[in-house]
């Protein structure tokens, strides 16, 4: 056998072998080798079994082989990968993946989201970026904002964007988040997913009003001072959560606000509100009372604290038991009050009484005669019967 034929024998067999592994895998190509493709059942999205390509913790630095996805696929794992930038065009120009519905790309690293790098994906219904590094925009790079990053799923409901962005930029995310919901156009948005983000203040209070379809908005672990975004404009809102934030205290606009929006949606309002430092003052007291009427829905109230500081040291404690307690000693003072006042009307009815007596003497002694002549006029009448 000559040399070309051992080549070609050589080549024929690393080809039937890469073959032979795409096929193990279920994947069509030879890039998606360390994948899994193939259909699996999962109950909690379709009843029946849905096409899945895995790419977890396969060690890539590039997004090629996603260009290489079967047009069948419907979900897409790609995470635990290092991919610092996502380019434009990560599918391919010419992609048709019109099956594909859910995009999971936790933990890769990624720093930068390019202009249309989700193209031709107008069926994703969830888009999954946890746990990245992004950067939405640059002082010193005015080409790096990229508000349309978003812009080309038309039909998403869920967007998860748990500490997904660069950290120490919250001031730039709160600016910047209002620019991309509005150029994204994601007008069939479900449910929202910002924790653990370390956002403090959102600059524009309207930052969420053009999400119309938004239902769920979950803005926990943060640094969230108070409600200082506005949730009247919502008009499908159902759920907020914003534990683990640096709330102190709602204001009664807040409280009515809750009110308004729980009043306006078939299934009401909840709240989450755990591990907030509120404080332990008039404004909680208000806040408690709120919660003993209101038909929003708020977990765990009878778990919620409050926190005050005596002689230098901090204190935490139930925020039910504090404002009862408060009221309890409220209550016992008013009473005090009342006996002693009592006590203090009689006493000064006794002097006065004391102090006229001959005149009062003078005036009750016409009275006392004319009961006196009665009842002897009565016990005569008596006697002739």
């Amino acid at each position: 056998m000559c040399f070309e034929q051992k080549l070609l024998l050589g080549l024929l067999l690393v080809s039937n072998l890469v073959a032979a592994i795409a096929s193990v895998n279920g994947c069509t190509s030879h890039l998606l080798k360390e994948c899994f493709c193939g259909k699996i059942y999962k109950a909690s999205i379709k009843k029946e079994p849905i096409f899945i390509v895995n790419c977890t913790d396969t060690g890539f630095h590039n997004t090629n082989m996603l260009e290489e996805l079967p047009e069948e696929t419907e979900w897409l794992i790609f995470t635990g990968n290092h991919i610092p930038v996502l380019d434009s065009n990560i599918f391919g120009e010419d992609a048709i993946l019109n099956k594909l519905e859910i995009i999971d790309m936790t933990n890769n690293g990624i720093r930068d989201i390019k202009g249309k790098a989700f193209h031709r994906v107008m069926n994703v219904k969830r888009l999954i970026l946890n746990h990245n590094n992004i950067s939405i925009s640059e002082n010193d790079d005015s080409n790096f904002h990229h508000p349309r990053v978003f812009s080309n799923f038309y039909n998403i409901e869920e967007l998860h964007l748990t500490n997904a962005f660069a950290d120490n930029t919250d001031a730039q995310l709160a600016e910047d988040l209002h620019d991309i919901f509005v150029s994204s156009n994601l007008t069939k948005l479900y449910k929202l997913h910002l924790e653990q983000n370390e956002i403090k203040n959102f600059k524009d209070e309207a930052v969420f009003c053009d999400l119309p379809n938004l239902h769920d908005l979950y803005l926990g672990t943060n640094n969230i001072p108070s409600l200082n975004f506005n949730i009247n404009c919502m008009k499908r809102l159902r759920y907020i959560d914003l534990e683990q934030n640096n709330i102190t205290k709602f204001t009664q606009k807040d409280l009515d606000s809750f009110d308004k929006v729980a009043e306006r949606h078939e299934d009401g309002l909840t709240l989450e509100l755990d591990d907030n430092p509120f404080r332990c003052d008039t404004a909680v007291k208000n806040l408690y009372g709120w919660l003993t009427k209101t038909k929003v829905v708020v977990k765990n109230k009878l778990t919620l604290s409050c926190h005050s500081t005596r002689y230098g040291r901090k204190y935490i404690m139930n925020l039910q038991n504090f404002a009862e307690a408060k009221h309890a000693r409220v209550s016992k003072a008013l009473t005090v009050l009342l006996i002693v006042l009592t006590f203090v009307l009689i006493s000064l009815f006794a002097a006065f009484v004391y102090l006229r007596k001959d005149a009062v003497k003078n005036k009750l002694s016409p009275l006392f005669d004319t009961i006196t002549r009665k009842v002897h006029y009565t016990h005569i009448e008596s006697q002739d019967v």
